[in-house]
């Protein structure tokens, strides 16, 4: 019995087969393209079109990241108006509706906030913040790539998705205690 020949188990050492391209698995900055892994092995970079589709698809993402956030914020927004509808009143709250607030920077009075939503509206709330957290994590194994290019298409689809859905702000949320912030006076 000879056990000398391997013969058909190929890749042994031998020329029968070719190498296939293997990912490339850096933890250092880096700016390589080809055999670039991107999350999963099937999204293998083998070529120069394979990177730059790559590249506008992480876009593309970081844009529908910053959709999910403006997407969250207005069905937050549609629950509590929904809720409120009827309920709102024209008068001040007695003394005994009112609950002191008493922080290091802030004095005042505000009235309860925490309302119970329905299951409905929780359900399509926890969908949507399941959704913004994969995709955050999703977008944060991009960035430990530690390419130089995919960090930079990150970076980007974050920056274009706020121009395009990031075009208006409350002043008056935002300056709702005189514009101070943090400031101590």
């Amino acid at each position: 019995m000879d056990h000398g020949d391997h013969g058909g188990h190929g890749g042994h050492g031998g020329h029968d087969m070719p190498m296939e391209p293997m990912c490339s698995m850096n933890m250092l900055w880096n700016t390589q393209i080809i055999d670039t892994c991107v999350v999963f092995p099937s999204w293998h970079i083998r070529s120069n079109a394979d990177f730059v589709l790559s590249f506008f698809i992480i876009i593309a993402l970081g844009i529908f990241y910053e959709y999910l956030r403006v997407i969250q914020k207005n069905v937050d927004q549609r629950i509590a108006l929904s809720m409120t509808k009827g309920k709102r009143r024209s008068r001040s709250p007695s003394p005994n509706e009112q609950v002191e607030v008493q922080g290091l920077l802030s004095g005042g009075i505000k009235s309860p906030a925490n309302v119970s939503v329905p299951p409905l509206s929780r359900v399509i709330r926890a969908v949507l913040y399941g959704l913004t957290v994969f995709l955050s994590f999703f977008l944060m194994l991009v960035f430990m790539t530690y390419n130089a290019y995919l960090i930079l298409a990150v970076v980007l689809g974050a920056a274009i998705g706020h121009f395009i859905f990031g075009g208006s702000i409350n002043p008056e949320a935002l300056l709702g205690d005189g514009g101070k912030g943090m400031a101590c006076h």
